[in-house]
């Protein structure tokens, strides 16, 4: 759980930084790729992938010794870790109910912390495999598409599809069994991780870009927590400790909520203006 902590404290960071270098990249032209360019090209975008890039190799870590819905819910967290962080560095007022959100997240994940057992045995079948890959490609294409919704809808189908993305990271981590470069090249869930993965990126830049941060990133918890959890359940034999199923699904749908709660620190509310 250590590491799923680390994971959430860095990813928690690096959306302050991803959030001010997205909006000073500006609405541009040339769709959603050419949009992350122009984000790449903020330093403080690139202090934000060095964070993730952190707070991925101990997601990694976690996710080899804890089932994945620890680690989700831990990963959701890191809206915690994003309001405490606007909060004493760019002097953003949480209300009363967000402080409380953000112990209520702590609670659940030592309920989580308490309740969860290792890893499931399960290595997953091909056909997984297959599935995640052709998953990824499909969000690949959302995000290329993305540009071109427009509306209310906007946010919260970006938010998801960028949920869904670290989603198949989270379960493609697991269906990597060898790291022989042999294996690597032959298995659909190594490219399912690197397609995912930059699929996701792509769409919650644009989701934190254009439309409601609110909408967008109650999407990404989404998406980003329940169906890789269910998943590692059914699929992959995730389990609790004796008897504490129970907590562990409280400690769960508490993390969860807590995150929602906070779901308007997907972005950094400060003008960049401020930020220089």
């Amino acid at each position: 759980m250590v590491c799923a902590l680390g994971a959430a404290v860095c990813f928690g960071a690096a959306t302050v930084l991803q959030a001010v270098a997205a909006r000073q990249a500006g609405p541009g032209g040339g769709g959603e790729a050419a949009l992350l360019l122009r984000a790449l090209r903020q330093w403080r975008y690139l202090v934000g992938l060095g964070l993730d890039g952190l707070g991925f190799l101990f997601q990694i870590a976690a996710l080899r010794t804890l089932p994945i819905y620890a680690v989700g819910a831990a990963l959701a967290a890191s809206l915690a870790v994003t309001a405490v962080v606007a909060a004493r560095l760019l002097a953003v007022r949480l209300s009363g109910t967000e402080w409380g959100a953000v112990g209520v997240v702590c609670a659940g994940l030592a309920m989580l912390g308490l309740a969860s057992g290792p890893e499931g045995g399960g290595g997953g079948s091909d056909t997984l495999r297959w599935v995640m890959l052709g998953v990824s490609v499909g969000l690949l294409a959302l995000g290329f598409a993305g540009g071109r919704l427009s509306g209310p809808a906007r946010g919260p189908v970006l938010g998801l599809g960028a949920g869904f993305g670290f989603g198949v990271v989270e379960v493609s981590v697991r269906l990597i069994d060898s790291l022989a470069p042999g294996a690597l090249l032959t298995n659909p869930a190594a490219y399912a991780l690197l397609i995912g993965g930059g699929a996701a990126f792509m769409l919650l830049t644009s989701a934190l870009q254009r439309g409601s941060v609110t909408a967008a990133t109650a999407g990404m918890v989404i998406g980003e927590t329940i169906g890789p959890a269910a998943i590692g359940v059914v699929w992959l034999g995730d389990r609790t400790r004796e008897g504490l199923a129970w907590l562990a699904v409280l400690g769960f749908a508490v993390a969860v909520a807590g995150a929602l709660a906070l779901a308007r620190f997907g972005e950094a509310p400060a003008a960049p203006a401020e930020q220089e």
